[in-house]
Formats: C-alpha cells, structure tokens, sequence
C-alpha cells in the first residue's frame, strides 16, 4: 500500500511540474507579445461611415468590439468582451479614444496590458470592412 501511495505522489508531482512548465511558457509568450505589440494610428475622417467588429487576442488577455463611425467621427464603442486579469480599469481607454477621436491616447495606469488590447482591437475594426 505505501508503495502505491509514493507512486501515486509521484505522478501528481509530475503533473503539477509539467503543468507550470506550460503556465510559465504561456506567460513568457503573452509577454513578449505584448511587448512587441504596437497600436497604429488612424486618420478616423478617412474611415466610412459604418459599424465595425474586431478582436484581439493575447491568450491572457483578449478584448472584441464594436466601433460605429459617422461623419468622420467615431460615434460610439461597444466593448463586446474583455478578458483581463488585473485590466479591469482598462475599459477606462474607450472614451479616451472616442474623446480624442484617435487610438492615440495614454494607456490606464495599472492597465497597460489590457489597454494595448483594447486599442489593438479598436484598430483591428476600424481596419476591417463594416459589418453594418
């Protein structure tokens, strides 16, 4: 019975290595993508008139929204999904953008992870065809 039992740590000790060995690695990848990731600006005026859907997605952290533009303006953003550990405040950023018209606004302190998602996935839309 006892030999079972070491056994049987044994192999729970394996599984809890093996599965922080992956944690780790997904923590290293969702780093260094953000790291790289950059947010390019936009001249809204230039954008037609439409509702625009778009994503992105960090593994960690992921946004969808919905972004409706008219007269040149972005008129209003839907922030469809957020998943965010600690980025909670980041939703902050979407009247940043809509305040300032442009993608080109401060990150949330505390939020710069989510922040950069959410404005990656306001880009990601405005980039793409409308839906509407």
């Amino acid at each position: 019975m006892k030999k079972a039992v070491k056994i049987g740590l044994g192999m729970v000790g394996a599984v809890a290595i093996l599965y922080g060995l992956k944690e780790g690695k997904e923590i290293l990848d969702y780093q260094a993508k953000m790291k790289k990731l950059e947010i390019e600006t936009l001249d809204v005026c230039d954008i037609e008139d439409g509702v625009y859907v778009g994503s992105y997605d960090a593994n960690v952290i992921s946004a969808s929204v919905k972004v409706t533009v008219s007269g040149g303006k972005i008129e209003s953003i839907d922030l469809t999904s957020h998943k965010y550990d600690r980025g909670g405040p980041a939703i902050a950023i979407v009247d940043e953008v809509i305040q300032a018209q442009s993608l080109d606004v401060d990150v949330v302190s505390g939020a710069t992870n989510s922040s950069k998602t959410i404005l990656k996935a306001i880009e990601n839309a405005l980039r793409s065809d409308p839906v509407e």
